[in-house]
C-alpha cells in the first residue's frame, strides 16, 4: 500500500533589505503617476496635491531615492507638470491604465537590483546566485487614485513590491472616488502614509546630513 506524503512549500528567505514598518530611504523608490497638465485643472484640491508631490519629489533627490514617473496617453493628456517631471530619471509613457501592464514592474526591478559584477558572469549558470531586488519599497504618489494609481498599486502588490501610498500627494476628480481607492488598497496590504511621514522615516534622525534643508521644505 503507497502511503500519500503530502508536500510541503518551502517559504521563501526573508529578504534582509525589507523593513517591515518603517520606510528606509536606501530601500525606497518613489513612483509618480500622471500628474499631467490637461488633467490637474480637474482634479480636487490639485494645487495642494502638486505641493505635496513636489515635496516629496525634492527630498527623495536628497536622500538619493530613485524617481520614475508615468505619463498616461500623453498626446491627448499632455506631459507631467515639468517642475515635477525634472526630478524624474525617466517617464515611462503609456495607454494602459495599468502602468505594470507596459513594463512599469520590470523597470522598477532593473533600478533596484544591483548588476553582477565581471567575475560573477563567468561562473557556470548554475552557481549563479540571482540578485535580490534591494530596493523593493515603492513609494506612491499621483492621480486618478481610482484608476491608473489603483488599477498599477494593485499589480506592484501581486508582484510582490511593497507599497506605500502618499495620501496627501493623491488624487481624483471627486474625493468620493479618492477615498474608495485608499479603501481598496488599505484592504489589499498597501500602506497609507502622508509626505511628513515618508519625509522623516527616510531622515530617521536629526543629525542627518540633508535634515536642515528638509526640515526648511515643511515648514
Amino acid at each position: 500500500q503507497r502511503i500519500k506524503t503530502q508536500k510541503t512549500k518551502t517559504k521563501p528567505y526573508p529578504n534582509p533589505y525589507k523593513s517591515t514598518m518603517l520606510l528606509t530611504s536606501s530601500e525606497s523608490q518613489l513612483v509618480l503617476i500622471d500628474y499631467q497638465t490637461r488633467l490637474l485643472p480637474a482634479i480636487h484640491e490639485s494645487n495642494n496635491v502638486m505641493a505635496q508631490a513636489i515635496k516629496l519629489a525634492k527630498i527623495a533627490k536628497l536622500l538619493r531615492v530613485p524617481i520614475t514617473g508615468t505619463e498616461q496617453n500623453p498626446d491627448g493628456l499632455g506631459p507631467n507638470d515639468p517642475a515635477l517631471k525634472a526630478f524624474c530619471a525617466q517617464t515611462l509613457a503609456k495607454t494602459h491604465f495599468n502602468a505594470c501592464a507596459e513594463g512599469l514592474g520590470d523597470l522598477l526591478r532593473d533600478i533596484g537590483t544591483p548588476k553582477p559584477s565581471p567575475n560573477a558572469r563567468s561562473m557556470p549558470k548554475h552557481m549563479q546566485k540571482e540578485p535580490e531586488n534591494q530596493r523593493p519599497t515603492i513609494v506612491l504618489a499621483g492621480m486618478e487614485t481610482h484608476v491608473c494609481f489603483l488599477q498599477t498599486a494593485l499589480s506592484l502588490i501581486e508582484e510582490e513590491f511593497d507599497v506605500w501610498v502618499v495620501t496627501d500627494a493623491c488624487s481624483s476628480r471627486s474625493e468620493r472616488n479618492r477615498d474608495a481607492a485608499f479603501d481598496r488598497l488599505a484592504g489589499a496590504g498597501a500602506e497609507l502614509v502622508t509626505t511628513e511621514m515618508v519625509l522623516f522615516e527616510w531622515l530617521r534622525s536629526a543629525e542627518a546630513d540633508p535634515f536642515k534643508e528638509i526640515h526648511a521644505l515643511i515648514k
